[in-house]
């Protein structure tokens, strides 16, 4: 008598343990490690090419060295370099006339999306990237500017907060704009690889909650989300808002106009993803992992690992670094930060 088939379990990929958190599964082997955010090219990697790490690896190379998955990040850049201000977070455009003479070179009317691809010194192409993780060696992604982001990128900061009060028309005619550039970039950009995931840059709250009040965030942010996120689902992507801060207020408003999930989570001002995960169960999370306790060594990354653990075995939770790995952080800190993410990724599947 034979003895019974034995049952072969497919061989995750970074690519199928991220879209099985995602969508509330778990992978069979180990959550995602991924580095989001990477690393401050100037201060970070710079002190680690002086303590060794090989000046000769790229973005992907150094998550390829140290242990961590590889993903493709391929940001969307729509500003046009004469407008960029002396001041960061000064103004590019001062008003309707001013945006009027600007509009179709900053929607990308007269160039392929495709013709740039890249992201803190990483370049490559979007074709290639989708061909690598086709081959189970990577996760792409894409980004893209928001309807609160996008209007702030061109109006300024101070200026932006006031246009909603004070400029109305010319605001809707920003994030109307915006939301048919992103109809168009889609659709060009999945022609040659449909991405994992995408972000979409806001960066709304700080460390006191959302910078703009529900009705402003329905009035002038709903209506645009509400046209462009299902293009997104009807593919099978899954859409996370980039919002630092404090996302606690801001992430049912998110849920409710169609977002699947928010980053990064900052522990410093006042997420809890065990609050948030009990009050949006069927919503993803990434990051939370507290950058400020990598310089402490070990016994402090891993009690930080230990508050997350139940998190991560909850499901929808990626855990992640909640921005970029700071410069005070070693290269020996980082392996060390590597092999008990490593650790708890797997422990985290485990019954």
């Amino acid at each position: 008598m034979s003895s019974p088939a034995m049952l072969l379990i497919p061989a995750e990929t970074v690519a199928s343990r991220v879209h099985k958190v995602l969508t509330g599964r778990q992978p069979a082997d180990r959550l995602p490690m991924l580095e989001w955010a990477m690393w401050w090219s100037e201060c970070t990697i710079a002190r680690w090419h002086g303590e060794g790490l090989s000046k000769d690896l790229d973005k992907s190379g150094i998550k390829r060295h140290l242990g961590l998955d590889v993903d493709h990040q391929y940001w969307t850049h729509q500003e046009l370099p004469e407008l960029h201000p002396a001041v960061h977070g000064a103004a590019m455009i001062g008003d309707s006339a001013h945006y009027e003479q600007h509009r179709s070179r900053l929607y990308r009317q007269d160039r392929p999306f495709l013709d740039t691809c890249s992201w803190q010194g990483e370049a490559g192409d979007w074709r290639s990237w989708c061909a690598e993780r086709d081959r189970g060696e990577a996760v792409c992604w894409l980004t893209v500017y928001g309807f609160f982001w996008w209007p702030r990128t061109l109006l300024g900061i101070e200026p932006h907060l006031y246009a909603f009060h004070d400029q109305p028309e010319l605001m809707h005619r920003i994030n109307q704009d915006q939301a048919d550039f992103i109809t168009r970039w889609l659709d060009e950009v999945c022609v040659h690889g449909t991405p994992d995931f995408v972000t979409i840059a806001e960066d709304m709250s700080y460390n006191n909650g959302p910078m703009l009040s529900r009705r402003q965030f329905e009035t002038f942010l709903a209506p645009y989300y509400r046209q462009v996120l299902p293009l997104f689902h009807q593919r099978g992507i899954a859409v996370i808002c980039d919002s630092d801060g404090d996302v606690s207020m801001l992430a049912p408003w998110l849920r409710e106009v169609g977002f699947d999930g928010v980053l990064p989570l900052e522990h410093q001002a006042g997420c809890d993803i065990n609050r948030l995960q009990a009050a949006l169960p069927d919503f993803s999370f990434v990051g939370h992992f507290d950058k400020m306790v990598m310089k402490q060594g070990e016994a402090a990354m891993r009690a930080e690992f230990d508050r997350l653990l139940p998190a991560m075995r909850a499901g929808r939770f990626i855990p992640s670094v909640d921005h970029q790995t700071p410069p005070d952080v070693s290269l020996e800190h980082y392996r060390i930060y590597v092999r008990l993410f490593r650790e708890y990724a797997e422990r985290a599947v485990r019954s």
